[in-house]
């Protein structure tokens, strides 16, 4: 039977697991002495100068400010400390190009408070205090000598939502610092402790299914794919809140790939440290959902494993048994996500959530398809699909709608067993891994899966290099609108 866990039945202070879930970026106290921070558009310099004092204005001509996208120009008061800044958006092309411009101001200004100055729409304000918040994130777990110098800090604008701003920082460093924690420090238990951390956080409850116990309990492909490894495989169950509708979320938790018998090349295995992202991001979004008290029945389901070699590897050509009876062929042993992900897939659905939710770094060809910055989702539903994005561009959180091509349907079905982990031929990688999981999505009424990257290749304002979340804010501005939460979200 599966080991059940209350939400108090672990040390989740240990200095090996410890996460962040009381550190995330706040904003300063709304009355704390700040600086303000002039945002300026290539469009209203010429007007913005007008109004400013000739001081102001020979500075920053002296400075050759010109409004341009990035431009950053602290303008110094008469005892020298600084007494505004100016903050360039560049122009229209500039700006459709950009998001959380000012998050850069953070990292780049002098440490002390800070607020936006002059009259903005909401949805900019929204933007770019949340930016500012992202921006202050820093993985220094393991560096004895860290980064020293403090963030800038700012004030909340008037009329932005604070607290929620606040909770949706603190869901995203906790998936960032999940993605960013190396394997040898981050593995099937090591994400267990996190769940179990949320769960004492919030009131939830958390039952773990374990190694051998997998094929007592009917997960086979999860024991399968995670059985080589001395890491133990295991299933983590998230239960949260008893009234409303129920919302399931999945996570893929692969927490090292290695590629299997199908073992990948030195490159394409640096960075499967983040091969759990979709575990670390809907684990992210739990806390964002659970900190704002929504009124619904949340389950997070984490199948947790670690992709090894070993004599007890799963092979190509095996044929596998699901949850669901549906028998696989595996083709490739890299293509195991999608095998944890589909047993999990069957119990959620058995359940017949109000809405199921599947995150994972899933496909390679979803970055080629659409680059690193923009996630593929795929969803028969097509208001659903319409509230993300529509969510998306709100929240500056890309996502673009991909289909479950039935056509393709053929393409997963190798002859031998009812389905192809991994189709021969290299095309609609990205689709055919989707319809795959859809063949575990009976029930719910509602499904989406999102082909998420989970990493920042290059630092850029408000996301520095690393671990980074993906399509969580569109969901968590979505999700009220397609459960009928709208009004009593948070």
């Amino acid at each position: 039977m599966p080991r059940k866990l209350a939400y108090a039945g672990t040390d989740t202070n240990s200095a090996e697991t410890q996460i962040m879930l009381n550190g995330s970026a706040s904003f300063a106290q709304s009355n704390t002495p700040s600086v303000p921070v002039h945002p300026v558009t290539a469009e209203a310099l010429e007007s913005w100068m007008a109004d400013q004092p000739e001081r102001i204005r020979n500075w920053l001509k002296a400075m050759n400010f010109a409004a341009g996208s990035g431009e950053l120009v602290p303008v110094p008061g008469e005892g020298g400390a600084v007494a505004l800044v100016v903050a360039g958006m560049g122009g229209a092309t500039a700006r459709r190009r950009a998001r959380f411009s000012l998050g850069a101001a953070a990292t780049r200004l002098p440490p002390g408070t800070y607020h936006i100055a002059g009259d903005h729409a909401p949805d900019f304000l929204h933007e770019q205090a949340l930016g500012w918040l992202l921006a202050g994130y820093r993985f220094t777990r393991f560096r004895k000598q860290g980064e020293t110098k403090p963030v800038a800090r700012l004030k909340a604008p008037a009329g932005v939502d604070a607290r929620k701003l606040e909770i949706i920082a603190a869901g995203e460093w906790l998936t960032r610092d999940l993605i960013n924690t190396p394997a040898s420090h981050m593995g099937p238990e090591e994400l267990e402790t996190t769940a179990l951390a949320l769960a004492e956080e919030f009131g939830a409850q958390v039952s773990v299914t374990y190694g051998d116990d997998l094929l007592h309990e009917n997960f086979p492909l999860i024991h399968a794919v995670g059985r080589a490894s001395d890491r133990v495989p295991r299933l983590l169950d998230m239960r949260w809140g008893t009234v409303g509708p129920r919302l399931t979320l999945v996570g893929k938790g692969v927490c090292f790939d290695t590629g299997g018998l199908n073992l990948k090349p030195g490159g394409s295995m640096g960075l499967m440290k983040k091969d759990m992202g979709g575990a670390a991001t809907v684990l992210g979004l739990a806390l964002m959902i659970m900190a704002l008290g929504w009124k619904v029945r949340l389950r997070v389901l984490v199948p947790a494993v670690e992709n090894a070699v070993s004599g007890a590897s799963f092979r190509p050509g095996d044929v596998l048994l699901a949850r669901n009876g549906l028998t696989v062929e595996v083709n490739n042993t890299d293509a195991e996500g999608r095998l944890v992900l589909a047993d999990a897939l069957s119990l959620a659905d058995e359940e017949t959530p109000d809405a199921l939710i599947c995150m994972a770094t899933l496909t390679g060809a979803a970055r080629v398809a659409l680059g690193p910055d923009i996630v593929p989702f795929y969803t028969d539903d097509d208001a659903v699909a319409a509230a993300l994005a529509q969510a998306a561009k709100a929240q500056a959180d890309p996502l673009w709608r991909l289909p479950f091509h039935d056509p393709y349907e053929a393409m997963i079905e190798p002859g031998i067993a009812d389905l192809d982990n991994a189709p021969s031929g290299g095309m609609a990688g990205s689709i055919t891994a989707a319809l795959f999981l859809r063949r575990f999505v009976k029930a719910a009424p509602r499904f989406a899966h999102f082909d998420i990257y989970g990493w920042q290749a290059k630092d850029a304002p408000g996301r520095p290099r690393g671990g980074v979340g993906q399509g969580a804010r569109a969901l968590l501005a979505a999700l009220p609108g397609v459960l009928g939460l709208d009004g009593a979200a948070g």
